[in-house]
């Protein structure tokens, strides 16, 4: 910074001795030139003008003065902000170390504090232990007063008990071969029981399958009355000869499917389509029968 503003200095101190030389020595008049004679004239010398160096000087001396006024003033305004920055620095170390300080004290009464409340749990810690202790004892000894009051009460009561289990055991015994007695009784009449309803069980299955068998064979016929009238015939291919189907029936009757089995193919087309354009074949309403008959086999041998 001092080079740049004594280079400012050093221009400006030019400038103004030029200023002073041409204010010094320039002519700034205006008189009008002399009119040339006919004759010869001997022109007049030019006057020179004396320079004041005691002006000059003292206003180089004023402008140097000016200069080291104001490096004076600088280096005054540099030493006055480096004097604020170093106290600045200063305070700031001040601080520093007052913070560092109260740190450390704070550290040490955070330190005191801690050994004051672990003294205080240790203390408390003992004597909630030497209670527990106390406690422990004497919940003890309360203990073993009631162990040996409940052993003596409970040999009593074992003796009562094993007195009135004996008897109970004696009372149970009897009564089990009084019950196992009667069990065999039961158990002869529950038998001979069952062996009559199995009797009348199967009397009553055996009526009721003839039945169903009975039922079902009513209405294969009529399944297969169905077919004939709806089947279209022709001696010459057909005579001699049929077809096995297997049909299956929704509980409404109707056909819900047709499978040919052994037969002729001409016997089992015809059959195919006979049972198709009657839709529904006899069903009976018997949910047994039905459930027996949902999925029926027969032989179709065309009637001429």
């Amino acid at each position: 910074m001092d080079q740049k503003y004594t280079t400012a200095i050093a221009v400006s101190i030019g400038l103004h001795v030029a200023l002073a030389l041409v204010l010094l020595f320039g002519d700034f008049t205006s008189a009008p030139k002399p009119t040339p004679t006919p004759t010869a004239a001997k022109m007049e010398p030019i006057q020179a003008v004396a320079v004041d160096k005691s002006k000059v000087d003292a206003h180089v001396k004023r402008l140097k003065k000016e200069q080291a006024d104001a490096k004076a003033k600088e280096r005054k305004r540099i030493k006055d902000l480096e004097d604020r920055a170093a106290a600045a620095k200063r305070k700031r170390a001040q601080e520093q170390q007052r913070i560092k300080d109260l740190e450390k004290q704070r550290k040490k009464k955070e330190q005191e504090k801690r050994k004051a409340d672990d003294a205080a749990k240790a203390a408390k810690a003992k004597a909630d232990a030497a209670e527990k202790a106390r406690v422990r004892k004497e919940n003890e000894q309360k203990k073993a007063e009631k162990a040996a009051a409940d052993a003596r009460a409970k040999r009593l009561k074992e003796e009562a008990a094993a007195k009135k289990a004996e008897e109970l055991r004696k009372k149970k015994e009897a009564e089990r071969k009084r019950k196992e007695q009667e069990a065999k009784e039961r158990a002869m009449q529950e038998q001979m029981m069952a062996e009559e309803l199995a009797a009348e069980a199967a009397q009553r299955q055996k009526a009721r399958s003839k039945q169903v068998m009975s039922e079902i064979d009513r209405y294969t016929a009529l399944i297969t009355q169905t077919i004939q009238r709806n089947l279209i015939t022709d001696r010459d291919t057909m005579e001699g000869k049929s077809c096995k189907l297997t049909i299956s029936l929704a509980p409404s009757g109707f056909v819900t499917n047709v499978v040919p089995g052994v037969g002729d193919r001409s016997v089992c087309n015809a059959a195919k389509t006979a049972i198709y354009k009657a839709g529904t074949l006899p069903v009976s309403k018997d949910k047994e029968v039905f459930k027996a008959m949902s999925t029926i086999s027969l032989t179709v041998v065309p009637e001429f």
